[in-house]
């Protein structure tokens, strides 16, 4: 049986800094993102707020949509997002994540001190 796939987009904030990526266990991914357990791109921006994804397909159909997404425009991007979720709230919380400190909710990156 093959696995199901998601396609997602991960958010600094309202407008913020946006990562797009695959995955077949959203939830671990999400907390990864969330946890900054895997350094690179979304740890150096503080991308850690899902507002949006995409899931039931087969992986290999949502390698090919991730793959066009990110070749999209950043307001086609932007529309797809407000489309489904318009106060870019964090639908990880939705998931049964907890809630982002209120600094990471409204957008700001924590200090990292």
């Amino acid at each position: 049986m093959e696995r199901k796939g998601t396609v997602y987009i991960m958010a600094s904030g309202a407008n913020g800094t946006l990562y797009i990526g695959v995955t077949s266990d959203l939830m671990r991914r999400v907390w990864q993102h969330r946890t900054h357990a895997v350094p690179g791109f979304t740890t150096k921006y503080a991308v850690d707020r899902l507002v949006w994804y995409e899931t039931g397909g087969s992986i290999a159909g949502a390698i090919a949509r991730e793959k066009a997404i990110k070749k999209w425009r950043r307001g086609w991007k932007i529309a797809l997002i407000e489309g489904a979720n318009p106060a870019w709230r964090d639908l990880a919380v939705d998931l049964g994540l907890e809630a982002l400190p209120a600094a990471v909710e409204s957008g700001f990156p924590p200090s990292r001190e």
